[in-house]
């Protein structure tokens, strides 16, 4: 059976209208939850950016595979989905937004292995520069940024198509600090447009034979709606500012700022684009449409692919799987972006799975982590058990695809080790049940949040100090989920 993998960049589990958003209209995204299932209780190992895709792609949690923080490279010996699935005898593509690696402005210079890639944002990112095969990819069609500010093979291809646009992008980087912009690119030009062109040409070549491997491993990844927000016309009018309505614990920031640990975040103004950010309410609700609007053009070029498999005929033994990588507030709590504050909005996404003859449409309310995916996608795949590595730390929750009402998890760990700058450097650790979250704070002692997603879903009102056996029930909990998923490395070699 063929994998296309479909990932979108900070998109919240509620930013859907299968998962009932009342604004947002999502009807191809949407086709995928009705013919296989929705998971509500689906969330990140870590809600930052190269750690959790690190995650999915090696099924460990970030304290394992070592790429704990954005800027981190992800190690290349690693055993990864895709280079296991390129052993097992898959043709693999990526399309878009991989982010294993940070990448600086090019130079002539052939770069031959992994660690000669520089650091960095901006520039070129030419194909010819980069080993193939890439992280397990034999072929690649990289982007690397959000909004138009973005490099990689899109650049090349934009200055391609119009030279002018290609360098008007170049002079305006800065955009990557801002909340939204509006873009010049039209829509035929825009990265999610290419993204969507890239699969469908990936897609036919594959149906007609072009190929040499009898299936297919196709990572479309969608750089949006990550702010900066932009979106061309039509998408930036489709949704009104007007008719977003605020979240009722919007006005919750004023109380964040008392907050230990949050409360010294919020007023670091040092990071406006990496930390979350209070706004006011004419900010949010803009913000909010844009992301809507983004989502939604993401959306007409998910159908446009899914059509695609259909006219081929791919989609009869085609596996269909539908996330982000981690959740935007969203005007949540008065704020934007995401971040060291784990409420839901940043730290449960979508997640839809369709595998034709076995899943059993519904939805799903069984937790279910990142570092899941991994295992259950190669047991659905029959990959060879030698090629399975032996320390995946997630569930194979392959059950549940099958019947909707399977449990298999009880809690979730959360991990989030982020390093910005010398001075900003932070540890939490957050462990997720079906009726609680619980939040500890590296350096903050005898302080933590606990709340009740059954009678307090809007999260405000912090039961620490309130319940103190369910405190010590919870903190027991996350301790022991941490000493049983600790690897046992290296290896005995000997036994008597």
């Amino acid at each position: 059976m063929n994998l296309l993998f479909i990932i979108t960049d900070q998109q919240r589990a509620d930013a859907l209208s299968c998962a009932g958003n009342p604004v947002l209209k999502t009807p191809h995204i949407d086709s995928i939850a009705n013919e296989g299932v929705r998971f509500t209780n689906y969330y990140c190992s870590t809600p930052i950016c190269m750690p959790n895709r690190a995650s999915f792609f090696t099924g460990l949690y970030p304290s394992v595979h070592g790429t704990r923080s954005n800027g981190i490279n992800l190690n290349p010996d690693l055993p990864l989905l895709s280079g296991i699935l390129r052993e097992e005898g898959y043709h693999t593509c990526n399309v878009g937004k991989l982010h294993f690696n940070f990448y600086a402005k090019s130079n002539d210079r052939k770069i031959t292995s992994y660690e000669e890639i520089p650091n960095g944002l901006i520039g070129k990112l030419p194909s010819s520069s980069l080993p193939t095969p890439y992280y397990g990819f034999d072929e690649f069609y990289m982007t690397n940024g959000h909004g138009d500010v973005i490099s990689g093979n899109y650049f090349e291809w934009l200055a391609d198509k119009d030279h002018e646009k290609a360098e008007y992008l170049r002079s305006n980087i800065g955009n990557v600090f801002k909340l939204y912009y509006e873009t010049i690119i039209p829509e035929d030009l825009y990265p999610t447009t290419y993204i969507g062109d890239k699969s469908i040409e990936f897609i036919e070549r594959f149906s007609e034979g072009k190929y040499e491997k009898d299936n297919f491993f196709l990572h479309c990844s969608f750089p949006d709606p990550h702010h900066p927000i932009s979106c061309p016309d039509p998408y930036k009018e489709m949704y009104k500012p007007e008719d977003i309505e605020l979240p009722s614990n919007f006005n919750d920031a004023k109380n964040l700022l008392n907050h230990p640990f949050l409360g010294s975040q919020l007023k670091d103004r040092r990071f406006v684009h990496l930390l979350p950010q209070m706004v006011d309410e004419e900010t949010a609700k803009i913000f909010t449409a844009l992301t809507y609007g983004s989502i939604s053009m993401i959306d007409d070029n998910v159908g446009r692919i899914l059509k695609s498999l259909e006219k081929t005929g791919l989609s009869e033994n085609t596996m269909v799987i539908f996330l982000s990588d981690h959740g935007d507030y969203c005007g949540d709590h008065g704020l934007v972006l995401k971040g060291p504050a784990h409420f839901r909005s940043v730290i449960n996404m979508p997640l839809m799975w369709s595998i034709p003859g076995v899943t059993t449409p519904g939805i799903a309310d069984s937790l279910v982590s990142t570092v899941d995916l991994p295992k259950t996608i190669l047991n659905l795949l029959n990959v060879k058990k030698k090629l399975i590595p032996e320390n995946l730390q997630g569930y194979d929750i392959s059950s549940i695809l099958e019947d909707p009402s399977n449990k298999i998890r009880q809690q979730i760990l959360i991990e989030h080790d982020e390093e910005i700058v010398q001075d900003k450097v932070f540890r939490l650790r957050t462990l997720i049940t079906e009726n609680h979250r619980l939040t500890l704070y590296d350096g903050y002692d005898n302080f933590g949040d606990i709340f009740n997603y059954k009678t307090d879903p809007e999260e405000v009102n912090n039961l620490w100090d309130v319940d103190k056996d369910l405190k010590n029930k919870l903190i027991e909990n996350l301790l022991r989920e941490i000493i049983s998923l600790r690897p046992r490395t290296p290896k005995r070699n000997a036994y008597n």
